[in-house]
């Protein structure tokens, strides 16, 4: 489902400082597999993702999505391509504060203008998956962090995205929460999302429902 083909990132920071984020990588993502890359901050991981999620464009090579190329889409098309395939889990959930757990859902779906039957269609099913649906008109700055995870995650999946990504998904998190969050991932998998997690937390790396482990260190796959 995922290819990335021969990929090269250059950052340049300025004429005479530029930093290779990845060197020449191959990697392949199959539909419906939990993939899970590993690596230290700066290692090159969250550039996979940006690549994957067309928020960013390789130096050299390319990136296929359903035999799709999407590494050279203008940025309209770019734009299009994230809403109708791709759910983001922040590691800071990027959450508007003064909303409330439905308006902060909803918000992907702007763009597409909806009805309003559409939205609570919507709204309903992933409120009710995720156990929330009694907080739905709760101001967001008055929930828990577990709580506005789940917000986070919900607002991931009202577009019902092909491809769920996620970057360091439990940095900020104590260990029951993060467990928590594992258990709400072996949940999107069973529905045959494919989901690619950055992470350097290690509870990830022995998970039973983890397709592949994929260590990454300064721009290569070791």
């Amino acid at each position: 489902m995922i290819e990335l083909k021969n990929i090269t990132k250059i950052y340049d920071l300025n004429i005479n400082n530029k930093v290779t984020a990845l060197n020449d990588i191959n990697l392949k993502f199959n539909e419906g597999e939990l993939i899970v890359l590993k690596g230290s901050s700066g290692s090159g991981k969250s550039t996979i993702l940006s690549l994957v999620a067309a928020l960013s464009k390789p130096t050299m090579g390319e990136v296929i999505v359903d035999n799709k190329r999407i590494s050279k889409l203008p940025d309209n098309f770019a734009s299009l391509y994230r809403r109708e395939n791709i759910g983001f889990i922040f590691q800071k959930y990027n959450l508007i504060p003064t909303l409330s757990v439905k308006e902060n859902i909803l918000l992907p779906l702007v763009p597409n203008n909806p009805n309003e039957d559409e939205c609570n269609s919507k709204l309903n099913i992933v409120l009710e998956q995720f156990n929330i649906s009694n907080k739905k008109d709760t101001i967001v700055k008055n929930l828990s962090g577990g709580e506005q995870q789940r917000v986070a995650i919900s607002r991931a999946l009202i577009n019902n995205p092909k491809i769920i990504i996620a970057d360091e998904p439990t940095a900020n998190l104590d260990e029951k929460l993060s467990l928590d969050f594992i258990d709400m991932l072996r949940q999107l998998k069973s529905q045959n999302k494919t989901i690619v997690v950055a992470t350097h937390d290690p509870l990830f790396f022995n998970l039973d429902f983890v397709d592949k482990v994929i260590e990454i260190k300064n721009g290569n796959i070791i």
